[in-house]
């Protein structure tokens, strides 16, 4: 049972001076209240700004697809943009622009997330247009005919786009028929056979108060945002959160593939990766570690692929923390004839003592770059509240800016040995290469 009273509570985040170095962090002021239809608010008071970004943070993306509807998350962030209840397309466009703020939304493989940015005297009525497009979307048959065409634009754009298209390919194999596995935007296929009714069963399904989190990062009152949210988001009180769908990844499905595939291209493909089980007490080592092997121009990948070989003009590595799983994965570009010798070099730097026992000055500049990163994204309201919602979501409560600086300058070399021996030695590296030829 839900009781009838919100609870909130607004705590200070100050800032203190590091360790090791000093960090000029601005204090931050998080609110958070969870309404009693169970939809949380966090807002990240920003007073130096004069915009507020708001946005609703559904914990739903392409691995909680039905198995046949691939494409059906994403093309539901598409698809509430094309009329409510009270609101044709031009009216929601109309609605944000002539008050000088805009629109937009992205789908990952966990998330969905729906975010306007406004000037801070139109926060109510951007969270009214915001609140319609969750809670009234009508789906209009015309609209979700042409805007299908739009997707499959979307889906040739990547198969026009061998850097990109290599890594859908690379995931739909490292996951073996796994929902993680399945490309954001769909098929051809699945996209055209979307009906009216499937988006329908998806939003009940998912797009509950209780699987939603709205966040506001700027200018705003966390107190007068929460009336104005108890007031728009009424409607979802009628939706009650369903059983979870989604499907854990088990290790034990991943089989190590080495793949050389033809492609019309001009410039072979290549990655190397690998998916570990998820492992929190190495999060912020596998970042560090991630920033030594592929993060800038000091990384070693550049300096041995581009710098010192001469082989390739764009070289980098990611790391992507799932619910159950960590992908890494090293991405370059070469010469066909190339490959071979660039795969030499990726292998020698993954075993390199360079890698698992950097010195300390490389060390230190490693996590200077990734301190730099999360700093200097804070002054960037969309990826605040972004970070906002993704540590609820996967940490389970909001981490301040503080705590990463802190676990960041905590991470020694030692710390750095245990992240690349488990990376190497927890499963086997798979590696897809894409050459230039006729299409295979």
């Amino acid at each position: 049972m839900k009781n009838n009273q919100s609870h909130a509570k607004i705590f200070t985040v100050m800032p203190r001076e590091s360790s090791s170095q000093k960090h000029p962090v601005t204090a931050a002021v998080i609110g958070d209240t969870t309404l009693p239809n169970g939809l949380r608010i966090l807002t990240d008071y920003v007073p130096w700004v004069q915009s507020v970004t708001l946005g609703i943070h559904v914990n739903a993306g392409s691995r909680d697809d039905p198995k046949k509807q691939s494409g059906l998350a994403h093309f539901i962030e598409h698809a509430v943009f094309k009329g409510t209840k009270t609101r044709n397309y031009l009216d929601i466009a109309g609605s944000i622009e002539k008050n000088g703020g805009y629109l937009d939304a992205y789908t990952t493989k966990e998330q969905t997330c729906i975010y306007l940015r406004c000037l801070n005297r139109f926060v109510e009525p951007s969270l009214d247009l915001l609140a319609d497009l969750v809670c009234n979307p009508i789906f209009p048959a015309e609209e979700i005919e042409k805007e299908k065409e739009v997707v499959l634009e979307e889906i040739s754009s990547i198969n026009d786009t061998p850097e990109e298209l290599v890594f859908e390919e690379f995931d739909q194999l490292l996951f073996n028929k796994h929902p993680l596995g399945r490309p954001i935007l769909g098929t051809n296929k699945s996209v055209s056979s979307l009906s009216e009714h499937d988006l329908e069963e998806f939003m009940l399904q998912h797009y509950c108060p209780e699987n939603m989190i709205l966040t506001a990062t700027g200018n705003v009152d966390h107190e007068e945002l929460v009336v104005l949210a108890e007031r728009f988001f009424t409607p979802l009180n009628a939706r009650n959160t369903r059983k979870s769908t989604r499907k854990l990844f088990q290790t034990e499905r991943y089989q190590p593939f080495s793949l050389t595939m033809k492609k019309k291209i001009f410039q072979a493909q290549i990655i190397v990766g690998t998916l570990l089980p998820r492992k929190d007490p190495l999060f912020y080592p596998l970042m560090v570690l991630n920033t030594l092997l592929g993060g800038g121009m000091s990384s070693l990948l550049n300096l041995e692929l581009r710098e010192k070989s001469g082989i390739a003009y764009s070289s980098y590595s990611s790391v992507s923390f799932f619910d159950d799983i960590t992908v890494l994965n090293i991405y370059t570009g070469a010469d066909s004839n190339k490959v071979k010798r660039a795969l030499e070099i990726i292998t020698r730097i993954l075993e390199s003592p360079q890698l698992h026992s950097p010195a300390e000055e490389d060390l230190l500049a490693a996590k200077s770059r990734l301190l730099g990163s999360f700093i200097m994204g804070t002054e960037k309201m969309t990826r605040r509240m972004s970070h906002v919602a993704t540590d609820i979501t996967y940490f389970g409560r909001y981490v301040p800016l503080e705590e990463k600086i802190a676990s960041i300058e905590a991470v020694t070399a030692e710390h750095i040995n245990e992240a690349a021996q488990f990376m190497l030695a927890e499963v086997p590296i798979s590696t897809l290469v894409y050459k230039p030829g006729r299409q295979s």
